[in-house]
């Protein structure tokens, strides 16, 4: 155990260290993370508190619906773990950099193997903790239950994330074990797909599209036994949803020892058969993951477009853009997760097509008009998803030799402005296509797709200028795995001004949307003061663009320039 607590101390110490010997801009980083995570959990606790004190005044059904909002919560944080742990434990367990260190110490293999488990484990899990939270405490301030709720939550939940944990990290094994580590893209490949039809099937069995249709239904009956489907008493989120909602409801949580008993037991065994594999097979897949990669086929193809990149752009900037590009196919961790962006637009796509907008009390044109103008605010957080894990670390990916950079011809302004140029294009495609086939499927007037698409292409500089910004501001120049870089402070700090950016521009072209729509739905002119709140409205939103691309690009480059 002495050589297990010694494993785990780097990072123990590093996080002591850094609390102690901060200086005061990190203190100053910190205190402005806790402020906007308390604000962010704040306004997802006020959401989720309203949907919950709704569903509470629907009588009959609101119970159940709030019941099974739960189970798909924990269905989806469940699986998201596993997902997120795969990913994770191929860097941590077979890729980091201080592995070769480790194993050459005299600490036992089941030693070095609980080490990094527990490095993956806080890695993986920290985020869904943070979305999590906010969500159980909703559930606790509509239903006020006692503090058995609080204490369920406490130990329940860690044990729900050891099952996720060890259902990854065992995949992760398994996979190492039987394919070399030269094919490593075929490993991540099943991974992602493994992870797509997970999340399909995950989404299919939910069916969500029928709970919003209870015409569908012969009879109440049928409809309220459609929303207990995703129950099965076989997954641990089933067992957790039983005792919390035993507390959240007036049952009490004493009754239901044995599905505490299944979860612990669960948590415990698949810790236990992880270890054993890992004596079995964990040392032999690390001993892979050290030989040398073969030579990849295809380079054709992207000698030609660095060529034209070299036309364009000049050999210097060309040669970073060239590099990137190269790097990006090299690394199966970050090109294999186009197969998961694939799935999450097909996913996105399909819920436009299913939604039956013909049954709404609502008047069809303008709800499918109502519903374009707000998908804009959802395609821009899907794209700030995206710019988080491919655009934000783009600079730090330069790793130790930025130094080369610093000491080339090559100016630190133009360095930034051709990562720009890299993603802009490709995210302008991504974000037009989101927007133009979801308008299409809802049926907008020629008015709203215009509006959307316009507003979508310029919203784009400014999501890929802030990825860019940010990733200067907080860079990360040795990191173990790229991965790693987005979820720090400054990642953190990205996707939460992404989401106040397009929530800037939604709010202020609401308005002026509304009156111009209704102007045309009733065939009335646009009066001259009318007018006077349109205009200033969409060049306070042009401004907005404007500043979002220059100034965090302008702030980013002044923290490279100042960056030792």
């Amino acid at each position: 155990m002495n050589a297990l607590s010694l494993l785990l101390s780097p990072r123990v110490l590093g996080l002591k260290n850094g609390f102690i010997g901060a200086s005061s801009g990190t203190r100053k980083k910190a205190i402005i993370m806790v402020v906007v995570g308390l604000v962010f959990w704040g306004l997802m606790f006020v959401l989720s508190s309203r949907v919950l004190i709704y569903f509470q005044s629907v009588e009959v059904i609101g119970d159940i619906l709030a019941h099974h909002l739960l189970s798909m919560i924990l269905l989806t944080f469940f699986s998201l773990l596993i997902f997120s742990h795969i990913i994770t434990a191929l860097s941590n367990l077979y890729l980091s950099f201080d592995l070769e260190l480790c194993h050459s110490s005299p600490a036992y293999l089941e030693e070095v193997f609980l080490s990094r488990a527990f490095y993956t484990i806080v890695d993986s899990s920290w985020m869904v903790v943070v979305f999590g939270l906010p969500v159980m405490m909703a559930y606790a301030y509509v239903y006020s239950p006692g503090p058995g709720y609080y204490l369920a939550l406490l130990h329940i939940g860690p044990a729900l994330i050891i099952i996720a944990a060890g259902i990854g990290i065992l995949f992760t094994m398994i996979m190492v074990s039987i394919f070399p580590a030269q094919r490593t893209r075929d490993i991540i490949m099943l991974m992602m797909i493994f992870g797509i039809i997970v999340l399909y099937l995950m989404f299919r069995f939910l069916r969500p599209e029928r709970l919003v249709d209870p015409d569908a239904f012969f009879s109440i009956m049928q409809y309220v036994s459609s929303m207990k489907a995703p129950d099965s008493p076989y997954l641990p989120t089933h067992w957790v949803t039983k005792v919390l909602w035993a507390h959240l409801s007036d049952s009490g949580g004493g009754g239901h020892f044995f599905e505490i008993m299944l979860i612990w037991s669960s948590a415990l065994s698949i810790i236990i058969i992880n270890i054993w594999v890992a004596g079995s097979i964990y040392f032999t897949g690390f001993s892979k993951s050290q030989e040398a990669k073969r030579r990849r086929k295809g380079r054709g193809i992207l000698d030609l477009f660095t060529g034209i990149l070299k036309r364009s752009f000049g050999y210097d900037l060309a040669s970073i853009m060239d590099k990137d590009i190269r790097n990006f196919f090299r690394d199966n961790t970050q090109w294999s997760q186009l197969l998961l962006l694939g799935a999450l637009v097909v996913v996105y796509l399909y819920n436009f097509s299913v939604l039956p907008l013909e049954r709404s009390p609502v008047r069809l044109d303008f709800l499918q008009n109502e519903l374009a103008f707000l998908n804009m605010a959802l395609a821009g957080f899907v794209l700030a998803s995206i710019s988080v894990r491919f655009i934000f670390p783009s600079v730090s990916s330069e790793g130790g030799a930025f130094w080369i950079i610093r000491s080339s011809p090559l100016s630190l302004k133009r360095f930034m402005w051709g990562k720009f140029a890299l993603y802009i294009l490709p995210m302008l495609v991504l974000s037009e296509t989101l927007v133009i086939i979801t308008n299409l499927l809802l049926n907008v007037t020629p008015f709203m797709m215009i509006l959307s698409s316009i507003t979508m292409f310029m919203a784009v500089f400014g999501i890929v200028a802030l990825g860019i910004g940010f990733g200067a501001m907080y860079p990360n120049f040795k990191y173990e795995n790229i991965s790693q870089v987005a979820m720090g402070f400054g990642g953190l700090m990205y996707m939460m001004i992404s989401a106040i950016f397009m929530a800037v521009i939604i709010v202020l072209e609401a308005g002026p949307v509304y009156i111009i729509f209704m102007a045309n739905l009733r065939g009335n002119d646009i009066t001259v003061f009318q007018w006077l709140f349109i205009i200033p409205a969409f060049i306070l939103v042009l401004f907005i663009n404007i500043l979002a691309v220059y100034k965090p690009m302008k702030m980013g480059l002044e923290a490279l320039v100042k960056h030792e």
